[in-house]
């Protein structure tokens, strides 16, 4: 046997761990939203029993192995040689484009990603051998690839995007109208029988989906021949038993959405987990039966017969999906899109507006009236009544309640279930979103402040669904035409490139979520004075950003440091996006400080945009000095640093002053500020004649020059926003009914005694 195989063969294996890592995370978000969405347990709950479920999902599989042997093409055609360049080629091109998409946050399906990547591989080794043999034509390219079995799968996806869609829509909009927001006292008297349906379909998909293999199969011949009495009984022993779990005080909404998840969890291992490892093993297989024979030529037609996975490897397999649920950030990156397209809360927006979206919704607004005019106007007003949403002061920071969790829970487990009775093939990654957005939209979390940024992003989702069906083929054709005509040295250099690409995207990643950290605090309620010292110390801390950043640019340009350039415009930019994401965080806060003291909120709204404006003065300093180096333009001449050096010691020097105030939370030194400024802008104007009249004596570069100005033009904007920041600020403390209070606060943390009842 050629040490080359041997070399792939331990590689699909690697590649097969991989896998599950990359795999779990992207579908991770199927089971773990609905329970995370409504905080139906902590998170450690959540995950331990999605593990559960897992475990016994990976014990009891099933799978669809076959379909990694022999779905897509037909081993009989295929040498061992063949067979395995194949394999590998479709593993590394599988991996590295579900890595692609955790990425970018974006969920897809990983029963798409196998069946075309496959396909992909597989044509790629059929063009190979009709290209090297005299014995084949192009026209014989379906004795090799098995295409009718790709084309039933785009069909059955195309048709679930859009049934999953609709009755996510009907089920929530139908269980708002029963319970509506308020749902406790109707939940008391029909909760038992509503849950009691959800149980019924929930293990009904537990069953069919996740558990047929295991079940006897007199048991279930006979559960399929009295199908409708079958469902009968485990509904009344459902809601009897729920009804039984309420005498104790348990909230079995919660029992219900977990119990789902668990079984969500369970049909994820036992069906998807042949995307991950099905490839491997069937490379494994092929490996040692060419071992037996010792010829490395054989046809494989043996992968024609069913397979007979290892429990063990099934266990371990299991185990390394479970280590990656609770570690990978990655997976709660992918369930955070989601959950921000479904949330029922106001914030900042992932995606942004397009023509087509916008189109929508104007259209459904059109379409609104329309109905408006046709419906009674009592009918309409009892409708709207069961829609409205909960005073501020009883809502969570869930993304959304209990009743849609269950609603998408139960719809996505009954269509799941259908469609597998039927034998349909389809992804649950596509069910269990589209439910989701489909009862987003009927739940009014669409509103008309986020309609069109959210319809966006489920386009967004929906075509990237799409992309990994073209991507996942193109790449895997490419990749394994480079191994069948590279040979053993491609299949190195592929592997080295797939690991570096995989590891390096995993790094960046981790660097990219460590500085996600740093967005600014979340509003913590408290008293008035704790509301107040918590906004003071925000401003602060951007404000001591902003003095670095801009004293560390200006330096590194009379140094010509590219570098430290780059980093400069990257912290800038971050702190820009900062101090906008604080305009959508604004709302909450802003009726808290309200609630608590009338007279303030209007000056915490100027700081926010005051902080605003001066962070983006500050990006117009970085960016073009960074292009200006990057691009070896000519850099300042002696005069010209001299003069900025100046000009700098004055804004740190301001900026040092209002660090202090900040710090001791006292503005009554803020006419020194106006002082500094002014005399800063007289500096400035001072140089800037300088600067004109050096250009005179022609003693000038026009790319320079232009980036002076530029700099004390935006010096000055971002001095004088930051000068606005601390008269808003002032006024912020000083007119706040709970001056004195704030004042004792601030003293109290600082170990001061002072007289404050003035």
């Amino acid at each position: 046997m050629s040490p080359i195989f041997t070399f792939i063969v331990i590689t699909l294996g690697l590649l097969a761990v991989l896998g599950i890592v990359v795999g779990v995370t992207n579908d991770a978000v199927n089971f773990l939203n609905s329970a995370l969405g409504s905080k139906a347990a902590p998170k450690n709950i959540i995950l331990a029993i999605a593990s559960a479920g897992i475990m016994v999902g990976v014990m009891t599989s099933s799978g669809m192995m076959e379909v990694a042997r022999s779905g897509v093409f037909y081993p009989a055609q295929f040498t061992f040689a063949e067979i395995m360049m194949l394999f590998l080629g479709m593993m590394l091109g599988n991996i590295i484009l579900l890595d692609i998409f955790n990425s970018l946050g974006l969920p897809t399906s990983t029963t798409v990603s196998l069946v075309f990547g496959l396909l992909g591989s597989a044509m790629a080794v059929a063009i190979y051998k009709i290209a090297t043999s005299d014995a084949y034509s192009i026209t014989d390219m379906s004795h090799f690839i098995n295409s009718g079995k790709a084309m039933v799968i785009i069909s059955a996806i195309l048709m679930s995007v859009v049934i999953a869609f609709v009755v996510g829509l009907f089920v929530m909009w139908i269980s708002r109208v029963i319970f509506s927001f308020r749902y406790n006292k109707m939940f008391n008297r029909i909760g038992a029988l509503w849950c009691g349906i959800s149980f019924t379909g929930i293990i009904y998909f537990a069953v069919f989906k996740g558990l047929k293999g295991f079940l006897p199969a007199e048991f279930m011949e006979f559960v399929n021949a009295h199908l409708g009495l079958a469902l009968l009984c485990v509904w009344v022993a459902s809601s009897a038993f729920l009804q039984f779990l309420k005498l104790f005080k348990v909230n079995i909404l919660k029992t219900t959405i977990l119990m789902g998840t668990f079984s969500l969890a369970l049909a994820f291992a036992g069906n998807d987990l042949v995307n991950f490892i099905g490839v491997p093993l069937a490379g494994y297989d092929s490996y040692k039966l060419a071992l037996a024979s010792g010829n490395e030529q054989m046809t494989m037609e043996a992968l024609m017969n069913p397979a007979k996975a290892n429990f063990w490897i099934m266990c371990a397999a299991g185990l390394i999906m479970i280590v990656t649920l609770f570690l990978s950030r990655k997976a709660m990156n992918v369930s955070q899109t989601e959950l921000s397209l479904s949330s029922q809360n106001e914030g900042q927006e992932k995606f942004d507006s397009t023509f087509i979206s916008r189109g929508l919704v104007r259209g459904a607004i059109q379409t609104s009236h329309f109905f408006g005019r046709i419906i009674p106007k009592k009918l309409q007003a009892k409708i709207e009544k069961r829609f409205e949403p909960l005073p501020r002061e009883e809502q969570t920071n869930a993304a959304y309640d209990l009743i849609r969790a269950t609603v998408n829970l139960t719809c996505a487990s009954i269509l799941i279930a259908v469609a597998t009775s039927f034998k349909l093939p389809l992804s649950t990654t596509y069910v269990v979103f589209m439910v989701a957005m489909g009862s987003s939209l009927a739940d009014r979390a669409w509103g008309r402040e986020s309609a069109v940024y959210r319809i966006t992003g489920v386009m967004t989702v929906i075509s990237g669904w799409f992309i990994t069906a073209i991507a996942g083929f193109v790449i895997s054709l490419i990749i394994t035409l480079i191994l069948v005509w590279g040979g053993w040295i491609a299949a190195v250099v592929l592997v080295v490139l797939c690991a570096y690409l995989v590891i390096k995207g995993n790094f960046t990643n981790k660097k990219k979520e460590g500085k996600e950290t740093k967005n600014p605090e979340k509003f913590v309620a408290g008293d008035s004075a704790d509301v107040m010292i918590n906004r003071i110390e925000e401003v602060c801390k951007t404000m001591d950003q902003v003095t670095r950043i801009y004293s560390r640019t200006i330096l590194a340009v009379f140094k010509e440091n590219r570098k430290v350039l780059r980093d400069m415009v990257k912290e800038s930019e971050e702190l820009f996006l900062e101090a906008r994401e604080r305009k959508y965080q604004i709302l909450p806060s802003l009726r808290d400080i309200q609630e608590r003291d009338i007279n303030t909120s209007q000056f915490y709204v100027q700081v926010i945009d005051y902080m605003s404006e001066a962070t983006k003065a500050l990006i117009h300093i970085t960016r073009p000095a960074f292009d200006h180096i990057d691009n070896n333009h000519q850099g300042f001449n002696k005069e010209q640093i001299v003069d900025l050096k100046e000009v700098n010691d004055e804004v740190e020097a301001i900026f040092v002053t209002i660090s202090q105030m900040l710090r001791r939370k006292h503005f009554s030194d803020i006419a020194i500020i106006i002082e500094m400024r002014d005399h800063l802008f007289d500096t400035i104007d001072l140089v800037m004649r300088n600067q004109l009249r050096r250009m005179k004596e022609g003693e000038f570069s026009t790319s320079a020059s232009m980036l002076y100005f530029n700099i004390l033009n935006e010096t000055k904007t971002m001095v004088l926003q930051s000068r606005n920041i601390m008269r808003s600020l002032e006024h912020f403390v000083h007119e706040s009914d709970n001056y004195v209070a704030f004042r004792q606060a601030v003293n109290a943390k600082a170990g001061l005694l002072e007289d404050v009842s003035e």
